[in-house]
């Protein structure tokens, strides 16, 4: 079992800084910004051999009632009692702080070994800083830079002693579970859609349990957070997005970084789940989002969330079902789910949807089939004359990958084959090899087929 990390303070001191340069990726986003991070962020962290867990949290507020500053600190709460060590975190550069003293004073109480650590000493404007912090009665701070790097390599020893307690004390269990993870790559699913749409809650009720911030206020997620689960067996990672409003509307450096991380979700997923609120489905916005999914070649399902608080359900489903096949033809089938992320209706169904739409996406089909497929489609409706009066001949066809099917059409002038030919030929793909709901991609090449026997 690898240790576990959090890195808490108060906002602004350069927790995801550090989170980001102990996973090796720039994966939380980063700016100057105070409370940028909301909910509790994970990732596999790295000092130079040394491998562990490391937690990423919100700016840790004084605040104990129901509002969403409450609710991060009830995250980073979570995020303490999952940890095996703790880093307190503070600006060394702005000095030592009533809200540094008060934490400190929290986390002290806590049972977990805590490390007090001095950000931003890159020059010696944070001198004084670092001094000032023995006062925190936490014992010796180590000053580093997250954002250059420096310090990082004293970091190392603390959580190499930390580790090597926790193997001794658990070297058994740490076997059972490596025998137990030693699984496939987990399927990558992301939840995506407009602001307030239930993508947050939705993951929560997957789950079973309050693992990301809910509330009424729009745009609560701001980054992409990642959550490993199993589902009956099968190994997920799901992936929580910022809402994406309309490009026009977006004018906040903060959420410009917010959708710039949603897209780059999107480009890594296997499947996408776009959720909709039943009572505005498919806006134009979903559309766009829909079409970036496809763009991508990414699987894509549509789910209808609140869909207890529609009144007319087969008149909704229909208009959804119409508005679909009219502004997205070139990807007939996309499964559509009916769901109440909030009361956990229809959840089995959506993950059938899952697993089912992901093995047409990785689908193969064999060279043989394909090629007397295609025989038949010509002979049923032979490609059009080119401008010459000679008539485009389409030799060969192959799948060249899965993830989304691409297939490559072999033939003579195949750039002049019209684009209605192409979309014929991937409409019969569809019908023909159970391919509905993904995206199809075809190849057209002229020349010789390269897969054919050399002559001797």
């Amino acid at each position: 079992m690898t240790i576990t990390v959090a890195i808490i303070g108060r906002p602004n001191v350069g927790k995801s800084t550090l989170f980001n340069r102990l996973v090796g990726r720039r994966i939380a986003l980063v700016d100057d910004t105070p409370g940028v991070t909301r909910d509790r962020r994970e990732g596999d962290g790295r000092i130079a051999g040394l491998s562990f867990r490391v937690i990423d949290t919100a700016g840790l507020e004084d605040k104990t009632d129901d509002s969403l500053e409450a609710r991060m600190r009830a995250q980073t709460e979570q995020a303490l009692d999952d940890a095996d060590l703790i880093f307190l975190m503070i600006d060394a550069r702005a000095g030592l702080t009533p809200m540094d003293e008060h934490f400190a004073d929290w986390v002290r109480h806590r049972d977990k070994p805590v490390v007090l650590i001095a950000n931003k000493c890159e020059s010696t404007a944070g001198d004084a800083g670092v001094y000032d912090s023995y006062r925190l009665g936490l014992g010796d701070p180590i000053a580093i830079s997250a954002e250059h790097g420096d310090g990082i390599a004293d970091l190392f020893n603390v959580v190499q002693s930390h580790a090597e307690m926790q193997r001794e004390d658990e070297e058994d269990e740490d076997e059972d579970e490596d025998d137990a993870t030693a699984e496939g790559v987990p399927l990558q699913l992301a939840i995506i859609g407009r602001p307030n749409t239930g993508k947050s809650t939705l993951v929560n009720r997957l789950i079973g349990e309050d693992r990301l911030l809910t509330g009424p206020e729009a745009g609560i997620t701001r980054d992409s957070i990642t959550v490993d689960w199993e589902y009956r067996g099968k190994p997920l990672r799901l992936v929580d997005t910022a809402g994406m409003r309309r490009r026009s509307r977006v004018d906040d450096k903060l959420e410009k970084l917010s959708v710039a991380d949603t897209q780059r979700t999107i480009r890594f997923a296997n499947v996408a789940v776009l959720m909709l609120d039943a009572t505005v489905m498919l806006e134009k916005q979903d559309l766009t989002i829909a079409r970036q999914v496809i763009d991508e070649g990414r699987a894509l399902i549509i789910a209808a969330n609140k869909w207890d608080s529609v009144n007319k359900r087969d008149e909704a489903l229909r208009g959804l079902r119409d508005r679909l096949q009219t502004s997205m033809p070139q990807v007939r089938g996309i499964p559509v789910v009916t769901i109440s992320a909030l009361n956990g209706q229809n959840l089995d169904e959506l993950m059938k949807a899952v697993f089912s739409i992901y093995e047409v996406w990785n689908r193969r089909v064999s060279t043989s089939r394909l090629n007397s497929w295609l025989e038949l489609m010509i002979e049923a409706h032979p490609p059009p004359l080119t401008g010459l009066g000679r008539r485009l001949r389409l030799r060969y066809m192959t799948q060249v990958k899965s993830r989304p099917p691409t297939f490559a059409v072999f033939g003579s002038r195949t750039e002049e084959l019209p684009e209605s030919y192409r979309r014929y030929l991937i409409n019969g793909l569809r019908t023909d090899f159970d391919l509905d709901g993904v995206p199809i991609r075809m190849q057209l090449r002229s020349g010789k087929n390269p897969y054919a026997p050399k002559k001797k």
